[in-house]
């Protein structure tokens, strides 16, 4: 925009030297703890506005209108990763040019102590991909594991990960491109990624084709032989050639970045869903004539299919930089240890974050607390 001045055109200041003065600004001073980091990255970048597409209220359903609403849908979903990524990247500078202060420790009493101003480490650079274990939407409940692992580590994690994703879609051909990128380019911080943790194959073996594996109960049946193998081994088959996939591309775009799996844990089919959402387990084991909880029901096929799983994970672990945190097994099994079918509750999830630093506390044991 220029302004007009006794005949003359002058410019108008561009906003583009604040912006660098504020950068500046925030870049100089002593080190930082994850928190700090984050309010000086607001302070020193103009806070970008997700783009969000009006919603037209009509009551003319048609092809027309269900693709906008689609593909408003696409556009903000794609807004809100790029905020993600802008607001890492900024977190993450501030962090490596200051120097990171981890994070308070704990006190008996459950009150934080101040950090160590002198006591400063190299944070790791991490990147998740994954479903609603990483990206849990109920911002009140405090978020998935990746929320919470970012407090106990001290350091901002880029999650990419989306509510409801599947591995044959987070290794198809839009989200591999996007996989693609972020290896290929590393850290948007610098350097490579140290870690990419991903979560996936749970939303892939539930729901409503779920009930093309069930058997109809038989009392005379463990809950293994519930199962119609032949046909849960197909739904498999495609989970394990997206991991097969995730780690091929790992080693040839990014082979230093070490890749971090999960097996869930023994999800009970109970019939809660959350938000209009689910259920994801009772509803198959219900066309299929499951009793009440018994020994051979419905909460023992989940659990032997998830063993299934989690025997597929563990031939990953031959190829290098490859490992699993055991999670299986962690929460105690009753149905208050779960927010719904397939969640755990605040503590469950707070103990299976805790598997999670210590992993990889024990890889990268002079960059974790």
């Amino acid at each position: 925009m220029a302004k007009k001045k006794q005949g003359k055109v002058t410019a108008t200041p561009k906003k583009n030297n604040v912006t660098s003065r504020r950068r500046a600004s925030v870049i100089a001073g002593p080190p930082v703890t994850l928190q700090q980091a984050q309010v000086l990255a607001r302070a020193g970048e103009p806070r970008r506005t997700l783009r969000r597409a009006r919603s037209e209220a009509t009551a003319d359903v048609s092809l027309a209108t269900i693709g906008k609403e689609r593909s408003r849908l696409r556009a903000q979903r794609q807004s809100e990763r790029e905020q993600r990524k802008h607001e890492y990247t900024a977190t993450l500078k501030i962090m490596k040019a200051r120097g990171a202060r981890r994070p308070a420790a704990p006190t008996t009493a459950g009150r934080r102590r101040a950090p160590d101003a002198g006591s400063t480490f190299q944070p790791l650079q991490m990147l998740a991909e994954g479903d609603s274990w990483f990206d849990y939407p109920y911002p009140l409940f405090g978020g998935g594991i990746i929320p919470r692992l970012e407090k106990r580590l001290g350091v901002p994690i880029l999650n990419m990960a989306d509510a409801g994703d599947e591995v044959r879609f987070m290794l198809g051909v839009d989200q591999r491109k996007r996989l693609i990128q972020n290896l290929k380019e590393g850290c948007p911080a610098g350097g490579p990624w140290d870690v990419l943790l991903f979560s996936g194959g749970g939303n892939d073996i539930v729901d409503n084709p779920m009930a093309i594996w069930i058997r109809d109960y038989d009392a005379a049946l463990s809950p293994a032989e519930q199962i119609h193998q032949a046909r849960f081994d197909a739904a498999l088959a495609l989970v394990r050639a997206g991991y097969e996939d995730l780690i091929s591309l790992r080693d040839q775009l990014s082979p230093t970045t070490h890749l971090v799996f999960h097996g869930y844990d023994y999800a009970i089919p109970d019939g809660r869903g959350i938000c209009t959402l689910g259920p994801w387990l009772k509803p198959t084991f219900d066309l299929h004539g499951f009793p009440k909880p018994t020994p051979n029901s419905a909460s023992g096929v989940v659990k032997a299919m998830l063993q299934q799983f989690a025997a597929v994970l563990s031939t990953f672990t031959s190829h290098p930089k490859v490992s699993i945190v055991s999670t299986q097994g962690t929460l105690a099994p009753q149905t208050s240890s779960w927010h719904n079918e397939l969640h755990p509750a605040k503590p469950g999830f707070n103990a299976i974050t805790d598997k999670f630093q210590q992993h990889l506390k024990t890889l990268f044991p002079t960059r974790v607390a």
